[in-house]
């Protein structure tokens, strides 16, 4: 899975404020992720990533 930074992704659980929008702010063994909904950001394992990941709202090439 080919993941860049500025990429928006849906995944699968919803942040406790609703929404289940991620921008990507950085990629490697750990993702920096921030929430559309609130701008929380949180660190996240690759493997949760990958496993929770839905889809991408917006790529960063677009």
């Amino acid at each position: 899975m080919e993941f860049h930074v500025g990429d928006v992704i849906k995944m699968k659980k919803p942040h406790p404020c609703g929404s289940s929008e991620w921008e990507i702010l950085r990629v490697g063994m750990d993702f920096r992720l921030k929430c559309m909904g609130c701008d929380r950001q949180v660190m996240v394992s690759r493997k949760l990533v990958e496993k929770n990941f839905r889809g991408f709202v917006k790529n960063a090439c677009e």
